[in-house]
């Protein structure tokens, strides 16, 4: 092509500062260096495995309670 396909990247950022939210919720706040920043895998992925940890320990929690109640009310209609 005869144009220069750098200008139609997503990586180009125009403002100075930009503003993104984490997953905890919080803000953060970073300059726009000529460096690009780079993306370590390994931390993505910690984040995943967290996110699946807390799913499981919820879930499982859960169905702990919904036993109970199911084990508790069994015990009430049998006396």
């Amino acid at each position: 092509m005869w144009f220069n396909l750098k200008y139609m990247s997503g990586e180009q950022i125009t403002n100075d500062s930009v503003e993104t939210q984490n997953l905890e919720g919080g803000l953060h706040s970073s300059k726009n260096s000529s460096k690009k920043q780079r993306v370590d895998i390994n931390v993505l992925l910690n984040n995943v495995r967290l996110a699946q940890k807390k799913e499981k320990r919820e879930s499982t929690i859960f169905f702990g309670l919904v036993a109970t109640v199911i084990v508790i009310t069994g015990v009430i209609v049998s006396i």
